[in-house]
């Protein structure tokens, strides 16, 4: 490459940089939360509404409270501070699993035989982080923070699916009437596309 090409292509790179988008803004735990707790409500709602449509309910499900989890870490690996906000986060989740289980009744308490009061007994008990040990420990200060922060977050996992195993069985509140969630944010309405008018 000729040198004036070469301070031409050199010089356009600040430009690019430039001009790339900035990642799109992600929710924070509690809100990502808010959101999973709602849906299931409204499910359980229209199940409710509909006994028919049995079939086709899922009694509890993990995999959109390990998304809010691997949300929370990713902004925290987006932040100035990733550490310190990975310790906050792993707080944030040991307190929300704290006051999920302290809104559900005792498990020797729930006598339903089914497949819902099986569910929510051993959700309860897995919840409760029984290890043989300390599984983070010997590593370095960022991957013992992104380990504690991922055990904490499976332990909301499994108490999350306890709480909808008891709601499923009408034996715990909602999130929002127990105080441990709060209402999602609302849903901005799209941006129309030019030239379309309501």
């Amino acid at each position: 490459m000729r040198p004036i090409a070469l301070l031409a292509a050199l010089a356009a790179l600040p430009v690019l940089a430039q001009t790339e988008p900035e990642p799109e803004p992600l929710p924070d735990f509690a809100s990502c939360m808010a959101v999973v707790v709602a849906r299931y409500e409204q499910d359980l709602e229209n199940l409710r509404e509909r006994p028919e449509t049995e079939q086709d309910f899922d009694i509890g499900d993990m995999r959109e409270t390990e998304f809010c989890g691997t949300i929370g870490i990713v902004r925290c690996d987006r932040s100035e501070a990733p550490l310190d906000c990975q310790r906050a986060l792993t707080a944030e989740q040991e307190a929300l699993k704290a006051a999920i289980l302290a809104a559900l009744p005792a498990p020797e308490t729930v006598t339903d035989g089914g497949f819902a009061g099986q569910v929510f007994r051993r959700a309860y008990v897995l919840s409760q982080g029984i290890s043989a040990g300390p599984d983070c420990d010997g590593q370095s200060e960022a991957l013992q923070a992104w380990c504690e922060t991922r055990e904490a977050g499976g332990a909301v996992e499994t108490a999350i699916l306890a709480w909808q195993a008891a709601r499923y069985l009408d034996l715990a509140e909602p999130a929002t009437v127990a105080g441990w969630a709060v209402p999602p944010p609302p849903t901005r309405p799209k941006a129309r596309p030019d030239g379309l008018k309501p």
